[in-house]
Parts: structure tokens; C-alpha cells; sequence
């Protein structure tokens, strides 16, 4: 399993690791394989991750398809899915951001 999306799946989407090859989602009782979720390929697994951020309060600005940033937190990929998804790791995983505001 990729970290990076494993972090984010679980600090941003509330997902929990179920299984080392799947997280349980509690909020629509369903299971999700790794397989399944692999928002630097598909741009809607990422505008998931977009989706929940903005129910946080965050605010997402694309400032080309390959540049996003999430309340100045940045991210940059060769493609907008990978963009989001690292500008969404970047925050995760910043430790000087409290993990309780999840």
C-alpha cells in the first residue's frame, strides 16, 4: 500500500485500515480496496479528497492543471489528480498541524 495515499485516506477521509490491502469507510459502510482508490491516476478519487477538505474549510485553487493548493499549502504533479493529491499529502502529513482537526 502507497503511504502517501494510505495517510491521506485515513487523516483526510476518515478511513480506517481494515485489512494491510483495504480501509473501511464508516461514514457509507463500505469497504474500499487500494485498487479502488488511486487518486493520482483518477482525477474524481481526487476530487474526493477535494470534497472533504472543503467540508473542513479549506479552500482549493487550481492555478493550472498541474499547481493546486489547499489554503496555501501547495502541490505539484504531472497531472491535475497528482497536483491534488500531493498538495492533499502535504498537508496530511504536516506535523505541525494539529491531527485533531480530523
Amino acid at each position: 500500500m502507497n503511504n502517501k495515499i494510505d495517510i491521506i485516506a485515513r487523516r483526510i477521509l476518515g478511513w480506517k485500515l481494515n485489512r494491510w490491502d483495504r480501509w473501511y469507510d464508516h461514514e457509507n459502510g463500505t469497504y474500499i480496496h487500494e485498487s479502488e482508490f488511486q487518486p493520482e491516476q483518477e482525477l474524481d478519487h481526487a476530487m474526493r479528497i477535494v470534497e472533504k477538505l472543503e467540508k473542513f474549510g479549506y479552500t482549493y485553487t487550481a492555478k493550472d492543471e498541474k499547481n493546486v493548493c489547499f489554503n496555501g499549502v501547495c502541490g505539484t504533479g504531472e497531472t491535475l489528480a497528482q497536483a491534488i493529491t500531493n498538495a492533499a499529502f502535504e498537508l496530511a502529513d504536516n506535523p505541525a498541524i494539529d491531527p485533531g482537526w480530523l
